[in-house]
């Protein structure tokens, strides 16, 4: 009787071999025991119907793009998830939503049109056309909520691609089709009801074009109140196609809901019958060919309207950057010029009666700083990251990575990272032995560890919380384990591979111009205010800052929002004159650090130079609370938390570039003048 009660349930309820064993539990807690051999039958009998109901089956390939298609042949909607417009990491499955996963037969297509057909008027086949002619013969073949493969990136960002079952034919416009015909209870209602009123998109996709929607809107509703009586909640059950085609080719979808369908769905204790449907039109597009058909996405209705092109902002930067660097170099050179000639012509006894200068502290400032093994994996890690970065817009530039795949850069720049390991521990181990340091192994296990570890915690937090709330930006675990596996089967034995390299290769003498002496030089206490440390981090922060600051609008909206950032050749120029100003005031505010007779210069280089990082950090704020519409625990998390990481990453590039440049500096000038 049991396996005759469990074989039913399989049958009718669509129930797996978990929900089987959970169902077994609750019936039989008093027979538990005697019954443990037969649930394990039952598991086994159970599995060829699980793998028939989809548990093991393959999933779908994914659409080849830019395919030639043929009159009538089968063209497939993609849809992949559901979120708030104003939250574009809270995503969820497309059919977390009760909508439509069975397309209707011909006889219920023909039953709803007879009950679409106004009374008195022309026969159902004049009014809505056809099944036959333009339109295709309703095959009902097509099943949705059944996986879709994806790539890497497309699991990074969030994308969970599945079947449905729009039944779309090339060439072949639909006037009307329906769809399904369901019956909505109060729990579907108050479902399509919540995600109305927190602004719902929804994103499907034909190839690799996206499209956009809103699930439904309300009318009459107070904007703080919300719901009040007299206002009204729609949902939106026809979706509108229109697919652009040149050369036999899909070169642009869109889709679109019309308010003329919608279905009042205010009252949700109120069964509703509502009727899914949708119509296709296509159009030529002989102007737009293929391999530019996602340009017209910066120019989509659906996405904000402030994507224009900023050539005058970017030419902006430039000339502060120009000005500020000649400033700089004019004023530095000619001061080094001065303390030159006066350095040169003045002997050890004169000099020593100088009340402040920059050669008095020739024999400390090669004084290798406190903590070097932070210090050089610091120095290491930040030359990596700015490789990979430099490789990661140059991929971009070239088209080797494909900006406009959803989710490419994110895979790029991981594998980028991987692949650069061994940079990063060479130049952080050679550091670490020219500075006379003898346990090599814990700067190489360093430089493994600085960036990877808040990175693993940041991610271990968010994914928690997006597991929580159920939403598609939780990694799959086949995800976490490849990236896992790429981490630990080439970014580990790359690091090891660059200390030992460094180790054994790499030149360990630091060549310095001058002899460090044994006891340390005493730092003037008293300085003024412009000329203390916090004074010099908040303007080293703010001068690069201002110069990407337009620019950094336009990253976060892309990053953030909905648009698709394709300026990779602007956002380079910029990233080189970032590096670059930074650069130039990390030297300048050297100079003044040395002049006061301060020589523990090694930390406040690296810090001065990265506190732009800190300055990208403190706009993250003001952009999510003045300049997005970003909301909710699952969004904070998400957006802190990697703007944490990537705050982080711009602090450690930099710093490592400015250091760089302020040792360049710093052996330049003490080599010029004679010490003893």
């Amino acid at each position: 009787k049991i396996l005759i009660k469990y074989y039913y349930m399989i049958q009718h309820h669509n129930m797996y071999p978990s929900e089987l064993s959970s169902r077994s539990t609750n019936l039989h807690k008093k027979t538990m025991a005697p019954h443990r051999l037969l649930n394990a039958l039952l598991l086994i009998s159970a599995l060829p119907t699980a793998i028939e109901g989809g548990l093991f089956k393959k999933k779908h390939r994914r659409q080849k793009a830019g395919t030639r298609y043929q009159d009538h042949d089968a063209v497939h909607v993609v849809v992949n998830k559901v979120g708030p417009f104003n939250n574009p990491t809270e995503t969820y499955r497309y059919y977390s939503l009760p909508f439509c996963s069975i397309h209707a037969d011909e006889d219920e297509h023909k039953a709803a049109l007879e009950e679409e057909m106004p009374i008195g008027g022309a026969g159902a086949d004049e009014e809505f056309g056809t099944l036959s002619g333009s339109s295709q013969r309703i095959m009902a073949d097509r099943v949705g909520a059944e996986r879709h493969k994806q790539r890497l990136g497309e699991s990074i960002v969030g994308d969970r691609r599945e079947t449905s079952p729009y039944e779309l034919s090339f060439q072949d416009d639909i006037e009307w089709r329906l769809l399904c015909k369901t019956t909505l209870g109060e729990k579907e209602l108050t479902k399509f009801k919540e995600a109305i009123h927190n602004s719902y998109f929804f994103e499907m996709f034909i190839e690799d074009l996206p499209m956009w929607g809103y699930i439904g809107d309300f009318e009459d509703e107070d904007a703080i109140l919300g719901e009040m009586e007299g206002s009204h909640t729609y949902l939106f059950p026809h979706l509108h196609f229109k697919i652009g085609t040149n050369n036999a080719q899909i070169v642009s979808v869109a889709v679109t809901t019309e308010r003329d369908r919608r279905v009042d769905i205010t009252n949700v204790n109120k069964p509703t019958t509502v009727q899914f449907s949708y119509s296709v039109e296509w159009f030529e597009e002989p102007e737009l060919p293929w391999k530019m058909r996602m340009t017209r996405y910066a120019d989509s209705r659906f996405l904000p309207g402030s994507f224009e092109i900023h050539w005058l902002s970017i030419i902006n930067s430039f000339v502060l950057v120009l000005l500020l660097t000649a400033f700089l170099t004019i004023i530095l050179m000619r001061v080094l010029k001065n303390d030159f000639s006066r350095y040169m012509d003045l002997d050890e006894e004169t000099l020593e009666e100088e009340e402040s200068g920059w050669k008095l502290i020739h024999g400390d400032v090669f004084r290798f700083p406190e903590f070097p093994v932070l210090f050089c994996a610091a120095v290491g890690t930040g030359v990596q990251l700015m490789i990979a970065t430099f490789l990661l817009l140059g991929l971009a530039l070239t088209g080797l990575i494909s900006t406009t795949r959803r989710g490419s850069i994110l895979a790029g720049m991981v594998v980028l990272y991987c692949l650069t390991c061994s940079i990063g521990s060479f130049v952080s181990t050679r550091l670490y032995f020219q500075m006379n340091g003898k346990a090599w192994v814990r700067c190489v296990l360093f430089t493994a560890a600085l960036f990877p570890s808040p990175v693993a915690a940041v991610f271990l937090w968010v994914n928690t919380i997006a597991l929580f709330h159920g939403s598609t930006s939780a990694l799959p675990f086949s995800t976490i384990f490849t990236i896992a596996a790429i981490y630990c089967l080439i970014a580990c034995p790359l690091t090891i591979l660059g200390g030992i390299a460094a180790k054994n290769y790499a030149s360990h003498d630091f060549n310095a111009p001058t002899r460090t002496t044994k006891v340390a030089r005493e730092i003037p206490t008293e300085v003024p205010w412009y000329r203390n440390r916090f004074f010099q981090m908040i303007v080293s922060g703010f001068l690069p800052f201002s110069a990407i600051y337009i620019e950094l609008h336009y990253i976060f909206a892309s990053m953030w929002g909905h648009q698709i950032y394709t300026l990779f050749g602007i956002l380079l120029f910029a990233f080189v004159l970032l590096i670059i100003v930074t650069s130039f005031i990390s030297v300048a505010l050297l100079y003044f650090q040395l002049a006061r007779e301060d020589h523990r210069w090694w930390w406040s280089t690296f810090i001065n130079a990265g506190m732009t990082g800190v300055f990208i950090y403190g706009y993250s704020f003001f952009y999510y609370f003045n300049r997005s519409g970003m909301s909710g625990v699952l969004q904070s998390s998400f957006y802190f938390g990697y703007m944490t990481i990537i705050s982080f990453a711009f602090f450690l590039i930099l710093g490592s570039a400015g250091f760089h440049f302020c040792l360049l500096f710093v052996k330049h000038i003490y080599s010029r003048v004679k010490c003893d």
